[in-house]
């Protein structure tokens, strides 16, 4: 980006230049060059205003690691949180501006995986995950996306360990995107006798499938379980080994398939999976580390890192990115979570 943007300076200056000759303001082409040079200018404001709030936040980071002064070290902390937050989105706003200006058409994603994992939290950390399971996939259905579950583990309340989903729609990665991240619940679970409020987490991963991707796996990396499908799938399910576990032994990444009949058609789907995250490893520029690239989209489920918070005793969702609550839980995990999605997309127009 640095290259683009120092480009972008020197052409800014030659049509500057070109302004101050009087000839030129008659020419048939000042429109357009007009056009172009309030572009440029915009990328470049732009790009300042993010090296500004980049330097603020280091500075920041600076006091909060030397400073014994806790106050000031919790108002650091919190004017960090919110400038990291726009950070984030004028980055966004600048990739935006810089492909519109070069005319590079973002990549439309149609397919992805989506994982749930309980976190922090037991049985009821799995009831929960179930619970954003259930959102999810009623929310797919009223949109009328196609999806399917690859792989399921639940435990013995009918919650769940692990769900992933492939699902098939329109732009679905756009959609989808935010909802990386810890979610945590604030609610007197079933099995609490007491009546005492528990704070549980489950983790979600959005993994986008890109087109022609092409990624040679060397067999010695792999290392294949066979083993008994768990969820529904015919006569042979706890009979016959037909579910796939795979493990990429380089990065640790591991992926399992039960949803097709037969072992050989798991087989298939896990390794795409596999191929999949490998790919996104590569894009992010992170393969060498698979727990960093985890931590990054969905933390390490601890209860402190949230995106997003479902307090039941308040009746109230707080979505800690946009810094808006939402009520009416019931409404929303009764799968719309427009609600929710369509304020990332007023935040990013509004940017």
């Amino acid at each position: 980006m640095e290259e683009k943007i120092a480009q972008l300076q020197a052409e800014k200056l030659e049509l500057e230049n070109k302004f101050l000759d009087p000839d030129f303001l008659k020419s048939k082409d000042y429109l357009e060059i007009q056009k172009k040079y309030n572009k440029i200018s915009e990328i470049i404001e732009t790009y300042q205003k993010l090296k500004e709030l980049q330097k603020q936040i280091r500075e920041n980071k600076e006091l909060i690691s030397k400073n014994e002064d806790e106050e000031l070290v919790n108002l650091a902390i919190s004017d960090n949180f919110q400038k990291e937050l726009e950070e984030k989105k004028i980055t966004s706003k600048l990739n935006n501006l810089l492909d519109d200006f070069w005319g590079i058409k973002k990549e439309e994603i149609n397919r992805i995986f989506l994982e749930i994992r309980a976190g922090t939290g037991g049985d009821e950390a799995a009831l929960f995950a179930g619970d954003l399971f259930e959102m999810y996939q009623k929310f797919l259905s009223r949109k009328k996306f196609d999806f399917k579950i690859i792989s399921e583990s639940k435990n013995e309340l009918g919650g769940y360990k692990e769900i992933i989903l492939e699902v098939n729609g329109r732009n679905i990665f756009e959609l989808f995107k935010y909802e990386s991240g810890v979610h945590r619940v604030q609610r007197v679970p079933l099995t609490e006798k007491s009546g005492r409020v528990h704070t549980s987490t489950a983790t979600v991963a959005i993994v986008p499938v890109y087109k022609d991707v092409e990624l040679k796996i060397d067999d010695k990396d792999l290392e294949t379980t066979f083993l008994r499908s768990s969820g529904p799938g015919g006569q042979n399910v706890n009979k016959l080994e037909t579910a796939v576990r795979i493990k990429h032994l380089p990065t640790g990444i591991t992926v399992t398939c039960q949803s097709e009949r037969y072992q050989h058609q798991n087989r298939e789907k896990a390794l795409e999976i596999l191929k999949t995250k490998l790919y996104q490893l590569e894009l992010e520029k992170q393969a060498k580390d698979i727990s960093l690239n985890r931590k990054q989209q969905i933390g390490t489920g601890e209860r402190a890192e949230k995106i997003r918070t479902y307090n039941f005793p308040q009746d109230r969702i707080t979505d800690h990115r946009l810094n808006k609550s939402f009520s009416n839980i019931s409404r929303i995990l009764n799968g719309e979570l427009e609600i929710i999605l369509q304020e990332f997309e007023k935040q990013q127009n509004s940017v």
